[in-house]
């Protein structure tokens, strides 16, 4: 016996609505991820951001020193960026940094000393022609 199996008129509808619904299920949550993802960037951002303005009060620079001087922090301790703004931001709040940062902190500013002096100095004369 031969056996034919009819589908509803509109069941091609149906199964493209539940792909469709399916599709915009992970778009929703792909999108709240990213959002999510951002939010974090963003407030880390602000984070470094304060970090790099108290750096500029305390050890007279410039932004991108100011910056350089935290990622230098940032290898020397292998931590991330934020970390590092947050434990500075919280020094000059008061709390202790971690050793590890401290002694980052005291190379990093050596260096940042070391560049500035070698930049405003003037050149050394070679001798009279």
């Amino acid at each position: 016996m031969h056996r034919s199996t009819l589908l509803p008129e509109n069941w091609w509808d149906a199964a493209s609505g539940a792909w469709a619904e399916d599709a915009a299920r992970q778009d929703a949550v792909t999108l709240r991820a990213e959002i999510d993802q951002l939010r974090r960037t963003l407030a880390g951002r602000a984070v470094i951001d304060q970090a790099c303005g108290m750096v500029m009060i305390l050890a007279p620079c410039r932004r991108g020193p100011a910056r350089n001087l935290l990622v230098d922090m940032e290898r020397q301790c292998n931590a991330s960026l934020p970390d590092v703004s947050s434990a500075m931001i919280a020094a000059w709040e008061g709390e202790p940094l971690p050793r590890l940062m401290q002694r980052a902190l005291r190379h990093a500013l050596r260096r940042l000393y070391a560049e500035d002096r070698g930049c405003d100095s003037p050149p050394a004369e070679t001798g009279r022609p």
